[in-house]
């Protein structure tokens, strides 16, 4: 591979309600690409956080009779245990609130100023409080916004700052015929549509602090706060330290496509369209790369409160681990698509696939092993994925031995460099079911009681392949992998991994 820097960072969501399991997706999918960057070569950082302004955390905090700053402070931290709950690797939590970012963003706001792109007008809006977005009626259905229906919109009649988006409308159309933006590409087609069709709007991005005082205040002017949307952007890059820090900021935000944004279908918009404009105000790299994940359903049903179908990740994980939840988001839920996901679901493929599948496979092969090799199997233990896919992926002449093992970890390094997680997956678990196939036809648990050097062999063989599942198991499932490596490095059966579940 390479020592390349590569940056991804999630959307950061507002703290007005508890992390929930389409959150869990997002971040989950991003950790699973960080990792596999890190241990194929890539100096990583992978930014999260969380996005303390605007109109809905100002009403909640008022509703719970605390300043905003109490509000967020409370609810920020439960974000920051999603590390431990889903055992995620991030390198920075950045939080809106901060001094830095804050400065950050007040920074961006006068290079779009300097750029003439930031002006003062009166106008009249339909305004969504639930996306924190202007409505246009196209965007409308039945006079709702189509994702909160039912919550009527505000009308506002009120002078703001405004950003000149309409000025770059043709420098962001040259941006998506000379790269691949938006993964997928349909997703890039909506902002194509929609500025074929309507062209782009210049966009608000201040409110009156007589009105809604809880935000970044305008440079120069203490009268107005930063809309959210214009303030949160800037986190992609507050958290490099820019623009202080330039240095660690050119290292990972240089417009390549290892320089990764992931986010919802609702996102596309405001990352693909509003950032890459602002970015191109402020002279600086647009992003390498967009990655649009799908909504989680549930029993074929948006989540939502009402409903009472919302599933919070933090129970799952305490019943099942983190390992199960990941495998499950990674592994049924679709990349890019809508999935739904319901107990159900999940329990069944638990059992199925990690119960009964990689689990019982490891205590078999690691019970024999214990028994039979007192030295363990003569294995490369410090074996790592960067050396498994330079040794048998070749970039030219992909398999010019044709060993079946090294297409499948050819295929997938490009799964993983195309956000599929899921055939990732599939991939290992195919290396998984043909191990079972060869425990079931060749039976080292009986050729050992006939011919011990030949028993021994079939073993160690086993134990091999096993190790090497366990090096491609990484990225998705980190504790699993650690685990069977542990027993491997141990020559020990470990405890079961997946104990069955009713």
């Amino acid at each position: 591979m390479n020592n390349k820097h590569f940056y991804i960072t999630t959307t950061i969501p507002y703290v007005n309600a508890a992390p929930h399991i389409g959150f869990a997706l997002e971040i989950t999918q991003a950790d699973a690409l960080a990792r596999y960057k890190r241990l194929t070569g890539s100096k990583v950082f992978f930014n999260f956080g969380v996005d303390e302004h605007g109109q809905k955390i100002w009403q909640k905090a008022i509703d719970e009779g605390k300043t905003p700053q109490e509000y967020t402070d409370e609810y920020a931290i439960t974000f920051d245990k999603l590390k431990d709950t889903l055992n995620l690797s991030y390198d920075a939590f950045i939080r809106t609130t901060s001094k830095h970012h804050k400065e950050a963003a007040q920074e961006m706001w006068r290079l779009c100023k300097a750029s003439g792109d930031i002006y003062k007008k009166n106008y009249q809006i339909k305004y969504c409080v639930g996306c924190e977005l202007e409505k246009t009626d196209s965007e409308l259905i039945n006079s709702e916004c189509p994702l909160h229906p039912g919550k009527e919109l505000e009308l506002r009649d009120e002078e703001n700052y405004f950003f000149r988006l309409s000025k770059y409308q043709d420098q962001l159309k040259d941006l998506y015929a000379k790269r691949e933006l938006v993964v997928p590409d349909y997703r890039l087609n909506e902002i194509r549509s929609l500025i074929d069709g309507h062209g782009l709007q210049d966009f608000s991005i201040s409110r009156s602090k007589a009105k809604m005082p809880w935000g970044v205040e305008v440079p120069d002017d203490d009268e107005h706060v930063m809309y959210v949307w214009f303030d949160a952007l800037v986190n992609y890059i507050s958290t490099l330290g820019w623009p202080t820090d330039k240095e660690n900021f050119e290292k990972y935000w240089d417009g390549t496509s290892e320089c990764v944004q992931v986010a919802g279908k609702d996102q596309v918009r405001q990352q693909a369209c509003m950032w890459q404009a602002m970015l191109i105000s402020a002279n600086l790299p647009h992003t390498g790369k967009i990655f649009i994940h799908g909504f989680i359903t549930s029993g074929g049903q948006k989540m939502s409160k009402s409903l009472g179908n919302v599933i919070e990740p933090i129970h799952i994980v305490e019943e099942y681990g983190a390992d199960a939840l990941r495998y499950f988001l990674l592994k049924h839920i679709h990349p890019t698509e809508d999935s739904d996901f319901t107990m159900g679901k999940f329990l069944e493929g638990y059992n199925a696939d990690l119960a009964n599948g990689v689990g019982n496979l490891t205590a078999r092969i690691m019970k024999l092993s214990e028994d039979h090799l007192a030295e363990g199997a003569n294995i490369n233990k410090g074996l790592g994925l960067k050396d498994l896919i330079r040794t048998t992926a070749y970039e030219s002449q992909p398999f010019p031995n044709n060993s079946g093992f090294a297409e499948l970890v050819y295929t997938y390094k490009e799964a993983l460099e195309n956000f599929e997680f899921n055939r990732g997956i599939d991939l290992i678990w195919s290396l998984i079911s043909n191990l079972d196939s060869k425990m079931t036809a060749e039976k080292p648990f009986s050729v050992i009681k006939e011919n011990v050097d030949q028993g021994k062999k079939l073993i160690a063989e086993c134990v091999q392949d096993l190790y090497k599942i366990s090096v491609l198991l990484e990225p998705f499932m980190p504790e699993t992998s650690k685990k069977i490596k542990t027993a491997i490095l141990e020559n020990k059966k470990p405890e079961t991994l997946f104990p069955r579940k009713a």
